[in-house]
């Protein structure tokens, strides 16, 4: 949720918004699934799938998500061309890329490229040692509840796009 009201307001801002946005698939409360949707068109694939026990690894799996190797390879495709922007987002960089240099590893070369006015990716809480010191002058942004998403991405897009403000090159999360 904090990544597309963000992204929505650098739209608005009149930025050039590029990268990848994944968002989650419930049925039944219960999330099943991973979309991975390019920016700025908008066309989504199917990611990942829940893991079940049993199930033979296809292609980069973490303990409870089994990924789609040509939807990888797409996805990373979008990073390999999104720089030049003004704001790059990648949602997220997890234990494939930050541990095994699997999954969105274009992101990581697009980030330290800087090709970009401002970065924002995803790092899950235990990945954010690996994160801080790959990128230790980022901004870090915690949020604790969905419902305090939209106000944190109103506070980031006023640092970032805010009339008199300079943008930040490094990645928040």
């Amino acid at each position: 949720m904090f990544c597309r009201h963000l992204v929505d307001l650098a739209r608005i801002a009149g930025w050039q918004v590029r990268g990848i946005l994944c968002p989650a698939v419930f049925a039944n409360g219960q999330k099943v699934a991973i979309e991975a949707e390019a920016l700025p068109s908008g066309s989504r694939r199917q990611l990942a799938t829940r893991r079940l026990a049993g199930q033979p690894q296809t292609g980069p799996a973490t303990r409870r998500w089994q990924f789609d190797p040509e939807v990888v390879a797409w996805g990373n495709r979008i990073l390999q061309q999104a720089p030049p922007c003004d704001l790059l987002v990648i949602d997220e960089l997890g234990p494939l890329e930050l541990e095994r240099g699997e999954g969105w590893a274009a992101g990581l070369t697009a980030l330290e490229g800087g090709d970009y006015r401002g970065a924002v990716v995803v790092i899950r809480p235990e990945l954010l040692a690996a994160a801080r010191h790959r990128w230790p002058t980022a901004c870090v942004i915690t949020i604790e509840q969905v419902s305090n998403s939209r106000p944190a991405a109103q506070k980031l897009a006023a640092r970032l796009f805010g009339a008199g403000q300079e943008s930040s090159s490094a990645p928040a999360r």
